[in-house]
């Protein structure tokens, strides 16, 4: 694997990401009519020519986000090893090619046009907050190269550039909203990090609560690695809420859950409900902060199906017995997949080619089957409801009783209508 881990100051994001493509890397494109480039645009300089194709992770290995992707890069370290193993794809060994986002959206631009336009990646696989996804999208879409996103988001987007792997709003938001209204809930607080899905997801949760009688006692928001939740952990507990929709973000989730039980909330007293915890941020988090609280993803380690546990022993027996597996590693480790498959149903590495050849395809993952929606490059999702048990795994306490179609701009909710616009 080859390694660039650079840092960069923050920038504006449509400026930063506009001009790192057309400026940037403009003058080491490859002339796409060379022997062995694929032609699917004009600025496309894979070379298939050779017993190997390069291909791209993007993730913050430094940063505040760190402590959650780190763990997406190994999961799909893993599977580009596996596909090598069995033979690569159409025949040809992947050649990763790594990037450090930094947690900086401008970094991902940046780095995105490199690996796309400088090291001529036939994919790109990574991103976390969405933030990092829309700077990356124009640079996506101005390529036309692909990106395989891995992590839950707010909906309200598609790309023909974007294969979004994990859920949207109606595989994760909804149902942990359907959730908690089935064990009574009559009241939340939202706690969310201040930047692009937290304020969204909200924008819809705001909706669905008032369609379904539910008042929203409050919404607090903290910069993405903020430390200090005095304030906004005493604001919820002064609210009596029901429950709390927490869309925290990366590692402030560690002082908002020791601070929420400093000030006497408990799972029993006050339940939250995260979206963006998984088993890997348990122990940061501290277990004795958030046994007994719930999460809504698609995937946890404890499923008991032989891809998982294959998937899971695969894992420990590369890294060590003691990491644990989550729903965005899960998706990310998935998406490799369906872009081998993809490919192999297109014959092909061509962007339009792989395009053409996306929908249906199907992979069985450890959530379970997944089937690619053509039309707007997401896949089907079994939405699940977990508790974090004693040994800082989750256990389902709740499961869609099949996957769930995407339905990202929520077009089949008469709630929503008004969101999309």
């Amino acid at each position: 694997m080859s390694f660039s881990v650079t840092k960069r100051a923050f920038l504006p994001l449509a400026a930063a990401a506009m001009a790192t493509v057309l400026a940037g890397c403009g003058s080491q494109i490859a002339d796409p009519a060379s022997a062995g480039s694929t032609a699917s645009s004009g600025s496309s300089c894979v070379n298939t020519s050779g017993s190997s194709i390069k291909v791209g992770f993007i993730n913050s290995l430094s940063g505040t986000m760190a402590i959650s992707e780190s763990t997406v890069f190994d999961s799909l370290t893993l599977a580009a090893e596996e596909i090598n193993a069995s033979g690569g794809v159409l025949g040809k060994q992947l050649e990763v090619i790594s990037e450090d986002g930094a947690s900086e959206p401008t970094k991902f631009a940046e780095r995105a046009g490199k690996l796309i336009q400088q090291d001529c990646t036939a994919a790109v696989f990574g991103g976390w907050t969405s933030s990092s996804r829309k700077a990356m999208l124009p640079v996506f879409e101005a390529n036309d190269a692909l990106l395989f996103y891995p992590v839950q988001y707010e909906g309200l987007e598609s790309s023909k550039n974007i294969f979004y792997t994990g859920a949207t709003t109606n595989q994760q938001i909804i149902p942990a909203l359907d959730y908690l209204a089935e064990q009574g809930t009559k009241s939340l607080f939202l706690v969310g990090s201040d930047y692009v899905f937290p304020r969204t997801a909200n924008k819809i949760i705001h909706a669905y609560a008032a369609a379904k009688g539910i008042e929203v006692l409050g919404e607090e928001y903290a910069p993405l690695g903020s430390t200090e939740f005095s304030t906004i952990v005493n604001k919820v507990r002064d609210s009596k809420a029901d429950a709390v929709f927490n869309t925290l973000n990366g590692d402030s989730n560690v002082a908002f859950f020791r601070q929420y039980k400093g000030v006497g909330l408990t799972a029993d007293s006050m339940p939250v409900v995260s979206v963006s915890i998984a088993e890997e941020e348990v122990p940061g988090v501290g277990l004795d902060n958030v046994e007994g609280q719930l999460t809504a993803w698609d995937y946890y380690q404890t499923l008991d199906t032989p891809a998982n546990k294959k998937f899971v022993a695969a894992f420990k027996a590369k890294f060590g017995a003691e990491r644990v597996t989550s729903d965005p590693m899960e998706a990310a480790y998935t998406s490799l997949y369906l872009w081998k498959a993809m490919v192999e149903k297109a014959a092909s590495f061509e962007v339009d080619k792989v395009q053409a050849a996306a929908d249906g395809v199907t992979f069985e993952a450890p959530e379970g089957l997944v089937t690619v929606n053509g039309e707007n490059n997401h896949i089907t999702k079994t939405p699940r409801i977990g508790k974090i048990n004693s040994a800082g795994l989750i256990d389902t306490v709740w499961s869609s009783p099949a996957a769930v179609e995407p339905d990202p701009y929520l077009s089949t909710y008469d709630w929503a209508e008004s969101l999309a616009k």
